[in-house]
């Protein structure tokens, strides 16, 4: 079967919009082509697809079955032919991106910065949930790509680069610094303390777990946090000990507010990647992003060596 594809074009109008003359206005043509249009393909079909109604055409339930496909394959070209603008025009374009609060502090705000500086007319979104929405959310098609931190479970047709090491830390206030501090600690020492730790959803959570775990411990927190910010606050207030990545303790280490502690057995570091999908294409505008997150992170890796 050779259908012309303009049928379809016609038949996917007159299905949106429900009405003949509205199709014909939308796509240039006399509201006859229309007709005439719609009846060619129900003939190649050898099926009746709308029925005329008086406020205008509605489908029968052959051609809604049909409408879904159709409809997916106008609107995949529709993208395909918004790909190619923007490739003609290499400074406009949408990115969506996948982030955590931790993956975008500490790694992907200073390259947006200078990102939007050399483009700004691209128009950067920024997703911003645990690893594994954003895992989801670039299987579904939401997003371009992601920056997530490890440990994630690998999928089908996802491609994930490391760009930066991290390592978590244990911090405690000062109300613990005289048992604590300077101290060669054991893991199951932390037992006999209230801690506070993220929630079990985000990946700094699941891998200080994963590592305790191996170690035969087994730690139920006092508090579980959203953000490693308020973990900040709550040690500063000698609520617990916190579990948190080290860079958001920064500031009150410096301050000494809170204090490191030590331990025997160091806790494995873990990365930042980004991760891309084989089924998502990126538009030139997420290529060109990409691109310079790549040579950002290879600029730095030989800076540090």
């Amino acid at each position: 079967m050779n259908v012309n594809l303009e049928y379809y074009r016609v038949f996917y109008q007159a299905a949106v919009t429900g009405s003949i003359t509205l199709a014909a206005e939308h796509l240039c043509i006399s509201q006859p082509a229309v007709s005439q249009a719609v009846r060619h393909l129900e003939g190649e079909l050898g099926t009746k697809l709308f029925l005329r109604t008086p406020k205008g055409v509605r489908l029968t339930r052959e051609g809604e079955m049909l409408y879904v496909y159709v409809k997916r394959g106008i609107e995949s070209i529709r993208d395909g032919e918004e790909m190619l603008k923007q490739l003609k025009c290499l400074d406009t374009g949408v990115i969506r991106i996948g982030a955590s609060d931790m993956t975008l502090q500490f790694y992907l705000l200073p390259y947006l910065e200078q990102f939007h500086e050399q483009y700004p007319k691209i128009k950067v979104m920024v997703s911003n949930g645990p690893t594994p929405e954003t895992i989801d959310a670039l299987e579904n098609g939401g997003i371009d790509f992601g920056i997530v931190s490890t440990p994630f479970d690998e999928r089908n047709g996802l491609c994930s680069i490391p760009v930066k090491e991290i390592e978590n830390i244990f911090i405690a206030g000062n109300r613990f610094r005289g048992e604590l501090e300077g101290r060669e600690l054991e893991y199951g020492e932390l037992q006999h303390y209230p801690c506070i730790f993220l929630e079990k959803k985000t990946s700094t959570r699941r891998f200080m777990d994963s590592c305790l775990e191996r170690e035969g411990i087994c730690l139920e927190p006092e508090f579980e946090l959203a953000t490693s910010d308020m973990i900040v606050q709550f040690v500063k207030r000698n609520l617990g000990i916190g579990c948190l990545m080290s860079e958001f303790a920064g500031e009150a280490l410096r301050q000494e507010d809170v204090f490191a502690l030590r331990f025997r057995k160091k806790m494995e570091k873990r990365s930042f990647c980004l991760i891309t999908s084989s089924k998502n294409p990126l538009s030139p505008a997420a290529q060109k992003l990409l691109k310079a997150l790549r040579e950002g992170t290879e600029k730095e890796e030989k800076q540090h060596k």
